[in-house]
């Protein structure tokens, strides 16, 4: 787990400076600081279960086991990414193993993620479905509509929150009318869990909890994970809706860190091996990127392709 957070942290990080070299084109959205709830997760899972994520996705497909050469050669638009370099930051897939996609549609992973649950209810598959959401997509006509339909039909489902504090530049009390937002899983009769999520072990307990669950037939469950995105919204966002000193009291919370620390203290790594580890994630995103720039640029004549199964 530590080794993934670390390869997300080093992925995420490069991507300002792939913006400013201008390798890369239009938006994305780095997870700097919500390492903990992406890990935590998937480590619960299994590695056929499902994830949907958002447009904050990269973290997600890491943690499920992606590629980072064909994720970087999707962000440069290359024929070697995830989708031929026709999706960019925001739209890379693997359904080899379970990442259903990121999505530039906020709350779009809703209606995907319950799909996949009933498919796998109905298959007799004993697959779960995880879809990773922000504390704004809550508020989407989608939330309810699955959340009410997956507590009927009991679909084995688990709704993840990643409550950072904001929707974009607005802050979550701003746009919620609830500050727990685990009480929305009342109205729908099935359990809300909160969770700290900048405590990747805290993470994995509270999924593995609730995927015991679905596979039990219980139906879905909420999970809100608390956590913080150290860096802006976007590439270029001036941050002025918060204080350096509201980041500094979350820097000292960070996920990687706390994580390091834990193995460390317990005897499970020297802090020379941690050293390594995170070296390690700087060297495969390194290489990551020089595989893609050494990808090819689609061809011209595929621009429609793949538009229709």
């Amino acid at each position: 787990m530590l080794r993934r957070m670390q390869l997300i942290r080093a992925f995420d990080s490069m991507l300002p400076d792939l913006y400013t070299r201008q390798l890369i084109r239009g938006s994305s959205h780095a997870a700097i600081g919500q390492e903990a709830v992406a890990v935590g997760a998937c480590a619960a899972l299994a590695g056929d279960d499902y994830i949907t994520s958002t447009h904050r996705g990269h973290g997600h497909t890491i943690a499920k086991g992606g590629d980072v050469k064909r994720m970087m050669a999707e962000l440069l638009g290359r024929q070697d990414g995830y989708c031929r370099g026709k999706g960019g930051s925001m739209h890379i897939a693997d359904f080899s193993i379970g990442m259903l996609g990121a999505n530039g549609i906020v709350g779009g992973g809703f209606g995907l993620a319950g799909g996949a649950a009933l498919s796998a209810q109905l298959r007799g598959s004993g697959q779960v479905a995880l879809c990773f959401f922000g504390d704004g997509a809550s508020n989407q006509g989608a939330f309810h509509e699955v959340s009410n339909l997956s507590a009927i039909w009991k679909l084995p489902l688990i709704l993840l929150c990643e409550n950072n504090q904001f929707a974009m530049s607005a802050r979550v009390e701003q746009m919620v009318s609830v500050r727990d937002l685990t009480r929305r899983a009342d109205a729908y009769g099935f359990p809300g869990i909160s969770v700290d999520g900048m405590d990747v072990m805290a993470v994995h307990d509270a999924v593995t909890t609730a995927r015991l669950r679905a596979r039990e037939d219980d139906g879905p469950t909420l999970i809100v994970a608390t956590c913080y995105r150290f860096v802006g919204h976007f590439s270029g966002d001036t941050q002025h809706y918060r204080t350096r000193d509201e980041i500094q009291r979350w820097l000292e919370r960070d996920p990687i860190s706390s994580h390091r620390r834990r193995l460390v203290d317990s005897g499970v790594l020297t802090e020379d091996a941690a050293d390594e580890l995170e070296h390690e994630a700087r060297r495969a995103v390194e290489a990551a990127l020089q595989f893609a720039i050494a990808s090819p640029w689609p061809a011209a004549e595929e621009a429609w392709e793949d538009l229709y199964a």
